[in-house]
């Protein structure tokens, strides 16, 4: 058997779990640097890169400098939807695999979207604040039935978060450039465009990637479109969402709430401007960060690098062309 080194990246991910046994089954050897191995020891990705043949990453960068340390690297999996933070271009022109984990969340980030919806709507970590420091307020908060929810991307999250949503008794509307009618016909959800939502929905959530078509797509000019009132939700990706603009119409009025998962970086800085907004629920994106959603990508992204390193190319890798090429 040919025994090959496998890093892992990913912070929730532990000698001797499932993912750990998955990869010592199939024969290759593991190491670990996670964010806190790295800053243990003082060390960068380049670093522990260099000699590995896969990678299991986590959030982390893994520009150019980093792919380019790694000669003998095949593939690089990440325990997550998106692969933003991985450099495609130079992972097309080496050859590397790319491989995500699709689908494997959906529940996950979608049952947080809905759970974000109510905290907002109800003000729940307001008031909380104010009991557990001694108060007693009892404020109205509203109700998510008959009201209109706009999903930007209806793929499988965004599907899931319409399903639950049309439970709730909500009106549902949505945006997607390869909009599934046949779903959409199924739960009762209305196909608009996106400035028809942005214009007419009462809450808003993100389920799109981060690209330039979506990056800032919500801005001062679309805050200035929506409902006085509205909330926006966002567990997609910290780029689609202009963070000045948005902490602006917060503070006005404009917009009665937000709640982020994702930020333009992370961690968040200390002096961020979000910090400190009364109406607007920060997390450290965990909305994915279920035991469930977690081992279900963890699994998946260990098999996508077992197939790569047994020559194959799973369903999941996203530059399969590009590999295929390179290795004419």
């Amino acid at each position: 058997m040919n025994t090959q080194r496998i890093l892992i990246t990913t912070s929730w991910l532990n000698e001797g779990d499932d993912v750990h046994r998955l990869l010592l089954d199939a024969g290759h050897e593991v190491v670990y640097g996670r964010p806190a191995d790295l800053k243990s020891q003082g060390l960068t990705l380049q670093d522990v890169i260099a000699d590995v043949d896969g990678v299991i990453a986590g959030v982390e960068p893994f520009g150019a400098d980093v792919l380019n340390a790694a000669q003998k690297l095949k593939v690089v999996a990440r325990t997550g939807v998106g692969y933003d933070n991985v450099d495609l271009a130079t992972a097309n022109a080496r050859g590397i695999a790319v491989c995500a984990t699709p689908g494997v969340n959906r529940q996950s980030v979608a049952e947080f979207a809905i759970a974000s919806l109510l905290n907002l709507v109800r003000q729940i970590p307001q008031n909380s604040v104010i009991v557990q420091g001694g108060g007693w307020a009892q404020p109205s908060g509203r109700e998510l039935l008959g009201k209109t929810l706009g999903v930007v991307g209806l793929g499988a999250i965004g599907k899931t978060v319409a399903q639950l949503a049309r439970a709730f008794g909500m009106r549902v509307i949505a945006y997607d450039p390869y909009f599934d009618e046949a779903f959409a016909a199924e739960i009762g959800v209305e196909r608009v465009e996106l400035p028809e939502l942005i214009a007419n929905a009462d809450a808003i959530t993100l389920h799109v990637f981060l690209n330039e078509e979506t990056r800032h797509l919500i801005n001062a000019e679309t805050i200035a479109t929506m409902r006085d009132g509205a909330i926006i939700v966002n567990a997609a990706r910290g780029g689609t969402v202009d963070e000045t603009a948005l902490v602006e119409a917060l503070r006005s009025g404009k917009l009665a709430g937000a709640a982020l998962d994702t930020f333009e970086q992370e961690p968040l800085p200390a002096d961020s401007p979000l910090r400190g907004v009364e109406n607007l629920i920060l997390t450290s994106h965990i909305a994915g960060a279920t035991h469930e959603g977690r081992a279900r990508s963890g699994a998946m992204a260990a098999e996508s690098v077992v197939e790569v390193l047994n020559n194959n190319l799973p369903r999941q890798c996203v530059n399969k062309e590009a590999v295929a090429a390179a290795a004419v």
